[in-house]
């Protein structure tokens, strides 16, 4: 009887993920966010494969790891749990690019603390898609499928999981570029702006101590070794209080002639 309500339990989620795929396959890139997307395809995972599962999804840039969309606080869990030690399937999926499957997380012998805090929390196996992304870069990532009764996953439901791979590998691909160019801009404009400072207190300093714009500058960077704090630091305080961090001004005297410079 078993068998029998398992074949037709089988043929339901096999027509579910089938009709997942095509809707994933008819989405538009343009339109959609990578980050939307991301969690379309963790959701879509989780709404087709067995085991009454949650799922996530784990970027891995230069070997550090996140965990970019989940569908619940156990996926989470799970994934930080493997972070905190620095191994288990989901980083080993990531880093070697091999599917990584668990099918009894009470008898698996392989990362042992890690299996154990899967069972307590009730994960019995688990199943880690690798993400192909951008190898020069060092980026790669997981799928990750948390299944809530051992022995969950059959050919099929290996093959249907490792079909959602290349969505989610292009929606992580493009959300690490997105957030990396973001990243550079936000840089730039932090760089942008701390010339600009610089180049205030460098005013400032010209036209009260009678400097070169490099006189002004070295005291600037020698006021900032002094007071051990970044130069930009050191001109902004300058620019907003007109006080110089830490020094006195050249030859003690508050407005010096060209004679005191230093």
């Amino acid at each position: 009887m078993a068998a029998h309500e398992d074949e037709h339990s089988r043929a339901p989620r096999s027509a579910v993920a089938v009709e997942a795929l095509e809707q994933l396959g008819e989405l538009s890139l343009r339109e959609l966010a990578m980050d939307d997307l991301l969690q379309m395809v963790a959701d879509l995972a989780r709404k087709v494969m067995p085991g009454n599962p949650e799922t996530s999804v784990l970027l891995l840039v230069k070997d550090r790891p996140t965990t970019v969309v989940h569908t619940g606080p156990l996926a989470v869990d799970l994934d930080e749990t493997q972070y905190a030690s620095g191994q288990g399937p989901c980083l080993n999926t990531a880093r070697t690019g091999e599917l990584t499957e668990v099918r009894d997380t009470r008898t698996e012998t392989r990362w042992t603390d890690y299996m154990q805090h899967a069972a307590e929390r009730g994960v019995l196996s688990s199943l880690s898609i690798p993400l192909v992304i951008d190898e020069e870069q060092q980026v790669s990532g997981a799928l990750n499928i948390y299944a809530r009764r051992p022995d969950a996953f059959d050919e099929e439901s290996r093959a249907v999981a490792t079909r959602f791979g290349p969505y989610a590998a292009v929606a992580a691909g493009n959300l690490h570029a997105y957030r990396s160019a973001r990243d550079i801009a936000d840089n730039l404009q932090i760089a942008l702006e701390s010339r600009a400072v610089i180049d205030q207190a460098k005013g400032v300093l010209v036209e009260r101590y009678k400097l070169t714009p490099d006189q002004a500058f070295q005291l600037l960077a020698r006021t900032s070794m002094h007071a051990n704090r970044k130069v930009r630091d050191i001109a902004d305080h300058l620019v907003r209080t007109g006080e110089l961090l830490g020094t006195r001004p050249p030859g003690g005297n508050p407005r010096p002639t060209g004679r005191d410079r230093p």
